[in-house]
């Protein structure tokens, strides 16, 4: 799986002198990894709120652009072989 491209997400930002350059919520130092992680953790939205100071909609911003992220893209169709020929052989 391709690693996601954050600078596409307009509710976070990456700032080389904050935090060493990690993804954070917009105008804060809280990465935005800390929110997977802590999920995964088995914190509820509810929990990691109250506990790092970020709201319901920053939340929802990072976990709705990474599921629109899964999505599969649309698929090309496959152009037809060229016909060969006693030229192209």
């Amino acid at each position: 799986m391709a690693a996601l491209d954050w600078s596409q997400c307009p509710a976070v930002e990456s700032v080389s002198g904050r935090v060493s350059g990690a993804w954070v919520f917009k105008n804060t130092r809280m990465p935005v990894a800390t929110i997977f992680l802590n999920l995964q953790a088995g914190l509820t939205v509810d929990e990691v709120m109250e506990e790092f100071s970020v709201t319901r909609e920053q939340i929802n911003a990072v976990l709705e652009f990474a599921a629109k992220s899964l999505e599969a893209p649309p698929t090309l169709p496959t152009p037809a072989p060229a016909p060969a020929n006693a030229h192209s052989l």
